[in-house]
């Protein structure tokens, strides 16, 4: 008989590794410290790639970006305390743009932090999470680390997907317990996010009301991206007609430059559109609440959620469709046979005779050539590239440099633009890269104003450490928007400005990576060329003309100004 002293045991730290690759994990993003180092330790060991960030927050955007691309919950490690609330705003920020991730942090003694014993980091981390998290949960024994795991990843990825906290504290992550007992805790979940079908008299009512429309209008969100459902939802649009316009991180769903495309006419496709089907995008300030004069006040909105509370969150919903993007599409396209959907063709023309006018005038703003560069033909070059390499990821935030390269770099594939997104966040830049290199294996250009790269710069040494092949491209003003910001009172710089003509390229080279400074766009189509081609870490800093670039970008309006003048200079 064997004694209990010779029974083999396993920890914590086993139990979790354990429990991540029997859910497939094959990456974990993040930042090592107390009590989690020996956690990604392990991981690596058992064969699951750890990818060691710099900041917490970068690690999570990381991580929020692989279930982007995935599909699959992407899984963000930190430390506890302030490690974890680092974390907290690319977990705050998943949610809310419907990304699947989960967040695992350790954390401090339970008895300790409940009597506020001032333990080390002390924190209740999973009430901080709750509320801006879908789900925030605790595991308080070695025995239930597996239930843990397989509840943080289903309620990640069913439903409306978004970010969980996963609150395991060190003392749990020590205890031990019989290997064979504790593999039998484990399990594997099942179809996390099973579909769901919708009605079959809201189908009706929705392809009824697109029959008799005389200026249909399909809005494609990052939802419909995330769904992966993109036959299916080209199918629909070319077999009614429907012209469609993709929201940002749509772009590529179905290639920018399809005829169907209302992209070069978004004004006037929203302002005239009389019935609006919403596919996995959502009536908030991104598409101005569904509000006149940017939308008609007679617009009937057909939406696409698997959320029902969504429905009538801004306008009525004339039909409500609650079920997921690919089953509810499919149930429409299927409905055709019966009831079919024609789009007038004067109402292609219309949007036609706007896109030609649009057109022409982007092609102006393309073929001017300003010394120093400003941002329109300073991205001529990038839309070039990316459109010969449609293999390319394209990352992109700022203000300036996220308006105007949204406006210009079409897509051409589904799920190759990551951006700000539903919070106009800055700061996902450098991790959203990573992720998307790690996941996909493909290069990866991110566009950065010189603001919003300052957010996750650091970064640059972790791309150098892991070689990936990503090539970032700072469109560099000098400001946060622009960096001629006059001479504002006593010796200190204005507000919105920062160094003048830097050279970010020395950053990189710093950590062995390719830098590159440019002036003219003959140069920085040269260095993009050579930067991706070798697929090695490299940074191009675009020197741009200070002035150039608007307070805000697009969002001027919403940008409070104050009704006194600031107080004059001293003499």
């Amino acid at each position: 008989m064997t004694s209990p002293d010779a029974r083999t045991l396993t920890d914590g730290f086993h139990l979790v590794v354990d429990a991540l690759k029997l859910n497939d994990v094959a990456t974990v993003y993040g930042v090592v410290g107390i009590p989690i180092t020996d956690l990604a330790r392990l991981a690596q060991a058992s064969g699951i790639r750890y990818i060691g960030f710099r900041h917490e927050s970068n690690a999570g955007h990381a991580a929020a970006a692989a279930g982007f691309l995935t599909g699959r919950p992407g899984v963000c490690l930190t430390v506890s305390g302030p490690g974890f609330l680092n974390g907290v705003v690319a977990l705050a920020n998943a949610t809310v743009n419907c990304f699947p991730m989960v967040h695992i942090a350790g954390s401090s003694t339970r008895a300790l932090v409940d009597l506020q014993r001032g333990d080390y980091e002390e924190l209740d981390q999973m009430a901080v999470a709750k509320p801006l998290a879908k789900a925030s949960y605790r595991v308080d024994r070695i025995e239930d680390i597996g239930r843990g795991i397989a509840r943080a990843f289903r309620t990640a990825a069913s439903g409306r997907p978004g970010g969980v906290y996963l609150d395991i504290p060190g003392d749990v992550l020590a205890q031990t317990i019989d290997a064979t007992a504790g593999a039998a805790t484990l399990w594997k979940v099942t179809n996390p996010a099973p579909g769901q079908f919708p009605s079959h008299e809201g189908v009706l009512r929705a392809l009824e009301l697109l029959a008799g429309a005389q200026r249909p209008l399909i809005v494609l969100g990052k939802g419909a991206a995330y769904a992966q459902a993109d036959q299916h939802i080209r199918s629909f649009v070319e077999t009614t007609g429907i012209p469609f316009l993709p929201m940002s991180m749509a772009k590529g769903l179905i290639p920018d430059d399809h005829q169907l495309s209302a992209a070069a006419a978004r004004s006037l496709a929203m302002s005239r559109a009389d019935v609006v089907v919403l596919v996995g995008a959502r009536l908030n300030w991104l598409l101005q609440h569904g509000e006149a004069p940017h939308w008609s006040s007679e617009a009937k909105f057909i939406q696409i959620d698997i959320e029902p509370t969504e429905f009538d969150s801004n306008q009525p919903t004339a039909v409500p469709l609650a079920g997921d993007i690919k089953s509810v599409i499919t149930a429409l396209s299927a409905g055709l046979q019966r009831h079919p959907v024609i789009c007038p063709d004067d109402w292609h023309a219309e949007l036609a005779e706007r896109r030609v006018r649009n057109a022409a005038g982007m092609a102006r703003r393309l073929a001017e050539d300003p010394h120093p560069m400003r941002f329109h033909n300073a991205l001529r070059p990038v839309r070039d590239f990316v459109r010969d390499h449609p293999e390319v990821y394209l990352v992109n935030e700022g203000a300036n440099a996220l308006d105007v390269t949204r406006n210009i770099v079409d897509m051409a594939v589904p799920r190759h633009r990551l951006d700000s997104g539903t919070w106009g966040v800055m700061g996902i830049g450098m991790g959203y890269a990573i992720a998307a290199a790690v996941e996909t294996g493909q290069p990866v250009i991110a566009i950065e104003g010189d603001s919003a790269f300052g957010f996750s710069g650091i970064e640059i040494e972790t791309i150098c450490r892991y070689r990936l092949p990503i090539t970032v491209v700072i469109l560099n003003n000098g400001g946060v928007y622009r960096g001629d910001d006059g001479s504002p009172p006593g010796s200190d710089p204005a507000p919105t400005t920062l160094a003048p003509q830097a050279h970010h390229e020395r950053l990189i080279e710093a950590f062995g990576g390719i830098g590159y400074h440019v002036r003219t766009p003959d140069e920085l189509a040269g260095a993009l060329a050579a930067a991706v081609t070798a697929r090695c870490p490299a940074l191009i800093d675009c020197e741009l003309d200070p002035g150039a670039g608007t307070e805000s970008g697009h969002l001027t309006n919403l940008n409070p100004r104050s009704a006194l003048q600031p107080a004059p200079a001293r003499s």
